[in-house]
């Protein structure tokens, strides 16, 4: 997991091919007054999701990017996830598990989190209100 702030974000550009247009397009664009849904970008290689569901991937590596509250994400080693709730499907790309996570990170607005495949993790842990983007980047 590698968390940052977005004016940072050239830092890590260059990890994945995709990373530099993502962060452009977040960075160029007023997303917090965006309609929620689905925003593509680079069709099923790169789009931006509001959903928020602990979870688990296997073909997308997840850019959550925090617009407004506070959000704490929860991180556990893949090792050590016990108990299944939802079997990993292809369609979604996800898993799910009730395991309580072992560490947190908290975002504040502007700061985001890279979530590898290797990375099971619970978003959307915190209090009041909360926008945010879920960018999915295809390995």
């Amino acid at each position: 997991m590698i968390v940052s702030n977005l004016q940072n974000s050239q830092r890590v550009e260059s990890l994945h091919p995709l990373f530099k247009t993502l962060f452009d397009y977040v960075k160029s664009h007023d997303l917090l007054h965006a309609e929620l849904g689905r925003i593509e970008i680079k069709g099923d290689d790169l789009f931006i999701n509001n959903v928020n569901p602990e979870e688990l991937h296997r073909a997308y590596i997840d850019v959550h990017i925090l617009l407004e509250g506070k959000e704490r994400i929860g991180w556990k080693a893949i090792e050590d996830l016990k108990t299944e709730i939802k079997p990993y499907e292809e369609e979604g790309d996800c898993a799910l598990y009730s395991d309580v996570p072992t560490t947190f990170v908290d975002l504040l607005p502007g700061q985001f989190a890279i979530v590898y495949p290797e990375d099971p993790h619970a978003p959307v842990i915190g209090e009041g209100k909360i926008r945010k983007l879920i960018a999915k980047v295809k390995l």
